[in-house]
């Protein structure tokens, strides 16, 4: 798989450009993984890819995506597995109602 290097890219939106960022991505996919994730939130970052293009691709919503990246950043990247987001989810809840 090639690697995601954002100087490789033009940021333009060139038809070529367009396809080397595509076949960096993973492939659409009902079956979300961490580092599936963690590659469409690094390469929307780094400019590879528009967050609009990476929501019609995927069929994800700005909500979601912007879900992932909050949890990397808050977190790290192994806060995207399921079982983290709900123990973070419920972290966060207990935080808000002033317990710990």
């Amino acid at each position: 798989m090639m690697t995601l290097d954002p100087t490789t890219f033009d940021p333009a939106g060139d038809n070529a450009a367009n396809r080397i960022a595509c076949a960096c991505l993973p492939p659409p996919t009902t079956r979300w993984v961490v580092r599936r994730k963690a590659e469409v939130v690094a390469a929307v970052r780094s400019g590879v890819v528009s967050l609009d293009e990476v929501c019609r691709r995927y069929s994800l919503t700005p909500d979601e995506f912007n879900a992932w990246a909050s949890f990397i950043d808050r977190h790290g990247v192994d806060s995207l597995r399921t079982t983290r987001l709900q123990y973070y989810r419920r972290r966060a809840a207990r935080l808000a109602a002033g317990k710990r």
